[in-house]
């Protein structure tokens, strides 16, 4: 990992043992054939700054970015590109060769990307959309959804400040609902996503009553783990097209891949394997 000319990429956050990013980074690293490495950095947040200014000299071309840091390196970054300062987090950092640090958020185009090839139908202007969840990943996904035509952004947060805030930031589209008016909020709903931790291996389930969810409607979980959850076999059964979380991992890590790496990696079955294998074992 010295030889020099090697590029060296990684995922930096705290704790960092449950990310997926290397295995599908090493995948598309084996598929291409390219000299390079990419691993994950256990990273205090008192230290972020300091490791992020070292890590170029050590050979780093750049750096995927998860909690609790997406926040803050929005403060270190020299560039920060305006999809990140709109999210208010960053996923991807590019170290440039003019010392510059580069700052993108890449979490709205894997969340859209993956609809678009698990579910080619899906129109966003055609009706409401429902998002439950207010944090970081709640951000990404509202911004994605107002890009692509959205005429209504319904949101629910159990914590009902944080949905307001929401609100205030990205204007009328938005419709706060109080957490218990599920019934409410799906009625009409034609794309509905849990931005939530809800019902993630090791969390509580994701029990949200859906009788009032159209089987016209798209529903997403951007949970990988499980991959079929709870959400989507019971909007399934229903009749609604689903779309897993798995796709969003993937497609999200391509934009870095190629900037770092200089390809641009296909998201395919070959790569979803490489990961979901993991997630199974």
């Amino acid at each position: 990992m010295t030889d020099p000319g090697v590029p060296l990429a990684g995922v930096i956050g705290w704790p960092i043992s449950h990310s997926r990013s290397p295995l599908l980074h090493s995948h598309w690293l084996r598929s291409y054939g390219i000299r390079g490495h990419y691993v994950p950095l256990l990273v205090a947040q008192a230290d972020l700054r300091e490791v992020l200014a070292v890590l170029p000299k050590a050979g780093f071309v750049g750096v995927n970015v998860t909690i609790p840091h997406k926040e803050a390196v929005l403060q270190i970054a020299d560039v920060v590109t305006d999809r990140a300062a709109l999210i208010g987090a960053a996923n991807t950092l590019i170290f440039r060769k003019d010392g510059k640090i580069h700052a993108d958020n890449t979490d709205g185009y894997g969340f859209l990307a993956n609809i678009e090839q698990q579910a080619p139908q899906w129109f966003a202007p055609a009706g409401p959309a429902a998002v439950f969840g207010a944090g970081g990943a709640a951000r990404a996904v509202i911004v994605a959804l107002i890009e692509a035509g959205a005429p209504e952004i319904r949101v629910a947060n159990r914590t009902r400040s944080r949905a307001e805030a929401l609100r205030s930031e990205f204007g009328s589209k938005i419709v706060v609902y109080d957490w218990v008016q599920t019934a409410q909020m799906l009625e009409g709903a034609l794309t509905v996503v849990n931005t939530t931790a809800l019902g993630m291996v090791g969390k509580p389930e994701f029990r949200v009553a859906l009788d009032t969810l159209s089987p016209r409607a798209l529903v997403c979980d951007i949970v990988y783990n499980p991959v079929r959850t709870g959400l989507l076999e019971a909007a399934e059964a229903i009749g609604c097209t689903t779309v897993d979380g798995l796709g969003m991992l993937l497609h999200q890590g391509a934009p870095g891949f190629e900037r770092w790496f200089g390809v641009r990696p296909v998201v395919d079955e070959a790569a979803r394997a490489a990961v979901l294998g993991a997630l199974l074992g």
